[in-house]
C-alpha cells in the first residue's frame, strides 16, 4: 500500500487519474473499526494487485476526503482510468468478507 498522507489534494487528484486501477483506502489513526481492518489489509491488497492500493490518512486529507463524499472510515474507493467505479463508504466496521465482497462486485462490473 502507498502511504498518501504527505499528499496534496491535487496530487491525490493525479492519482485517481492515473490509467488502470487504483483503490483508495480512507481511514485514521484513532479510528477502531479502521484497526480492526488494519490486520488484513496486506492479504486483501495481495489478493487484488490489479488495483494499485492507495493509503489516505482521512484527517491529513480531510478537503479530499470531502471532495470525494467520504466521511465514514473505514472506507474504500476504486477508479479505473479516472473514473470512479465503485464505493464502499460508510463509517460501519468492514469485515475482510465484505471488503472482499465489494471489490469482487466492482470486478463482476461491465466495463
Amino acid at each position: 500500500m502507498t502511504p498518501m498522507e504527505n499528499m496534496s489534494n491535487a496530487e491525490l487528484d493525479d492519482v485517481i487519474k492515473r490509467d488502470g486501477k487504483v483503490m483508495l483506502y480512507f481511514s485514521a489513526t484513532w479510528c477502531p473499526d479502521c484497526a480492526f481492518i488494519k490486520p488484513v489489509m496486506p492479504d486483501i491488497e495481495s489478493k487484488y494487485r490489479q488495483y494499485q492500493w492507495v493509503h489516505v490518512d482521512r484527517d491529513a486529507n480531510l478537503d479530499f476526503a470531502q471532495e470525494l463524499g467520504v466521511m465514514g472510515i473505514p472506507s474504500f474507493v476504486a477508479f479505473e482510468n479516472g473514473q470512479e467505479i465503485g464505493r464502499f463508504a460508510n463509517a460501519d466496521r468492514k469485515t475482510r468478507q465484505e471488503v472482499e465482497q465489494f471489490i469482487d462486485s466492482v470486478e463482476s462490473q461491465p466495463a
